[in-house]
């Protein structure tokens, strides 16, 4: 290549170009990553896409699902990782291995996969107590056995005293599907149903009372749990109602919360979205704290509940399933999809207005998973 060329070709680069010449990469607005750049928000979306995707973009990766789907030998795999990061590590319901092993379980779960395999690794603080780390993983061990799956690789790095925060776990997990699934957030339709499996929050809120010391008069206690026994039974009653089809989306409302959720899912399947604020579960003691804190419920954290968007003619079939399964006694319709207001959630609220349900710009409730 001459030497004009390869001027050409580096001013092209630090121009923001791509490195053939390609069109320009997103500029990054942010001169340094803040808290809320992982919210699952505006900022996460901003960082995801300039940062991450617009250097690794490939149509696997540009689905955006919690999982990605692959054709491997003639079986049909599912993908995923997930960093855990939460503080306090030990919480009611749960502690920072066993939502590390769900998290990644339902992950998978909700691509219609089986979960089958599982690696871990540990970042570890210098100064962490032996005793609490080895509680943390008989708790993994516990929810791998639990959810049948084992774990088959991993690794571990000790970082100096202070620059760390005690433990951070990194999970992979790799599922089967077996069914003809096509479940993806770009696949929600017009008429469709909003179902909802539970209450919203427990998870974000009992994170939040034991880290700054809140009392409530009802205790709180997160819904960490693995979902795929009830991702099974929702998928067995479409399949035996002949509408696998009909089901068009599963996700596990995590950061973020449920309004963020489908907020991602309207504008993936360029829809629009109605909620009715009187049909979603709040347990009276999130609700109370929340009202107590100046947070909305729909975008506070959950670690065992899932939305599923269904074709209409399967969805009153799957909800009945769902109500039959321990993890999904409490759910519900919430809303439908439609065909205005495209890419947008507005809520019917319970006083008979109707209200936007945006995206946060930033972060509500910090390292909550």
């Amino acid at each position: 290549m001459s030497s004009a060329k390869e001027e050409e070709r580096g001013a092209a680069v630090e121009a923001g170009a791509g490195p053939f010449g390609a069109c320009p990469l997103p500029i990054f607005d942010h001169p340094q990553i803040v808290l809320g750049h992982g919210s699952g928000g505006k900022l996460s979306a901003e960082l995801i896409e300039k940062v991450f995707v617009s250097r690794f973009r490939n149509a696997t990766l540009e689905k955006m699902d919690d999982q990605a789907v692959l054709e491997v030998a003639g079986a049909r795999l599912a993908f995923t990782t997930d960093s855990f990061v939460v503080t306090p590590i030990f919480f009611p319901g749960g502690d920072i291995g066993t939502l590390a092993v769900n998290g990644t379980v339902n992950d998978l779960a909700v691509g219609g996969a089986k979960p089958l395999y599982l690696a871990a690794a540990f970042i570890l603080e210098e100064g962490l107590s032996a005793a609490d780390l080895a509680r943390v993983v008989d708790s993994m061990a516990q929810a791998a056995a639990n959810a049948g799956v084992q774990f088959v690789t991993g690794d571990t790095k000790v970082v100096n005293r202070g620059k760390g925060d005690k433990l951070f776990i990194t999970t992979t997990g790799i599922g089967l599907l077996d069914r003809p699934t096509q479940l993806s957030a770009d696949r929600a339709r017009p008429g469709d149903r909003i179902l909802l499996s539970g209450t919203i929050g427990d998870h974000g809120i009992t994170i939040l009372s034991q880290r700054e010391g809140l009392e409530f008069d009802t205790t709180l206690t997160s819904d960490c749990a693995a979902l795929h026994g009830l991702v099974a039974a929702m998928l067995d009653a479409a399949q035996a109602a002949g509408g696998l089809d009909g089901m068009r989306v599963m996700r596990d409302p995590t950061r973020g919360g449920v309004a963020t959720v489908l907020n991602e899912v309207a504008a993936r399947s360029h829809a629009g979205m109605v909620l009715r604020e009187g049909d979603i579960p709040v347990r009276e003691a999130v609700r109370g704290a929340c009202e107590m804190l100046g947070l909305d419920p729909l975008y506070v954290a959950n670690e065992g509940k899932l939305v599923a968007i269904v074709a209409p003619e399967i969805a009153d079939r799957v909800l009945a399933a769902m109500r039959q399964h321990p993890l999904g006694a409490d759910s519900r319709i919430i809303g439908e999809v439609v065909e205005q207001h495209a890419g947008m959630v507005l809520m019917k609220t319970s006083v008979g207005g109707t209200r936007v349900v945006d995206v946060l710009f930033g972060e509500q409730l910090p390292r909550i998973c």
